[in-house]
This record gives structure tokens, sequence and C-alpha cells, in this order.
């Protein structure tokens, strides 16, 4: 009614360059996060002495997450198809963007180091990245990218539905 009285009207452009441009500003759209605990070991041993001389092991509880989703930076106008209300989209390929531990809560719960040698400093960095690659393969496996999919496409629905679309495709 306000339009009526002011003669001022809405518009919103939905031109392929416009639509385009909306999209690449999510630029990295981090659409699921996995949050995991994984309990993890670590050992130097010595092929000649047994473990209580030479040996040093480490059992670590770590609690971390990865983090998917689609990268919208390398969007090009080929991408996007705008015909009236109806828009396809080549949606990017998901993602994992990070794998990461969280050090407040991730403990060294046991270490044994030999009687004849010292504490290895970087066992615990090592079973630390180890930790990091199985917890981003086990993202993986329970299907990670495949909701980082899901969701981005439900994202963008609602993005393109805000824009006025009355169809959306994905390929």
């Amino acid at each position: 009614m306000w339009s009526t009285v002011t003669g001022r009207t809405l518009s919103i452009d939905i031109s392929q360059p416009t639509v385009v441009d909306r999209i690449q500003r999510l630029q990295r759209l981090e659409t699921v996060v996995y949050t995991m605990d994984k309990l993890v070991t670590g050992a130097r041993e010595n092929p000649v002495f047994p473990d209580f001389l030479a040996g040093d092991r480490l059992l670590m509880m770590v609690h971390g997450e990865v983090v998917a989703g689609i990268d919208f930076s390398n969007l090009k106008l080929g991408d996007v198809t705008v015909e009236g209300k109806q828009v396809r989209l080549h949606l990017p390929a998901a993602q994992v963007f990070s794998t990461r531990l969280d050090g407040a809560k991730t403990r060294v719960y046991s270490r044994q180091t030999g009687l004849l040698v010292p504490t290895d400093p970087n066992l615990e960095t090592r079973v630390r990245q180890e930790a990091e690659r199985q917890m981003q393969e086990a993202a993986l496996a329970d299907g990670i990218l495949r909701t980082a999919q899901q969701n981005a496409v439900s994202t963008i629905t609602g993005l393109l539905q805000g824009l006025g679309f009355e169809k959306i495709d994905f390929e």
C-alpha cells in the first residue's frame, strides 16, 4: 500500500551476474561440522631392546572437529543459467576445509618411556598429526562430503528463493 502512495516499487535484480555475485559473496560456505573424540596411540620401539628399556609409548584422547562445505570463490558465469524465474546452478563439489584438534579437550592419558632412553619430544606431535588424519578419514567414511553438499543445496535454495526464483535446479 505504501508503494502505491509514494509511487515507489520494489524490484530485485535477478540477472545472471547478480546471482553469481550473491553466491560468490558466500565464498567458503561451511555447511557441516563433525565433532568427535578418538583414542590414538603412538610408539617408538627398539628392535634390539625390550620396551621397558628402550621404548617410548603414548596414549592420547583427542577431541576435534572436521569442517566441510562448498568453496564458491571459483564460481563462473557459465555455472549459473537464469531464465525468467528459473535458475540452474552447477554447484561446486563439497570439500573438507579443515581438521583441527581442540587442545583444551585433548589429553595424554599415558606415557611410558624406557629406562635407557630420553622422552622423544616429537612423539606427541606425530600422534596429534596422525589423530587429525584419522579424524578426517573417519569423517569422509561417514559421508561428511555428501552431507555438506546436501546442506549447501538447502542453503543456496533458500538464498535463491529469497531472490524471487520459483524453480531451482542443481547440476
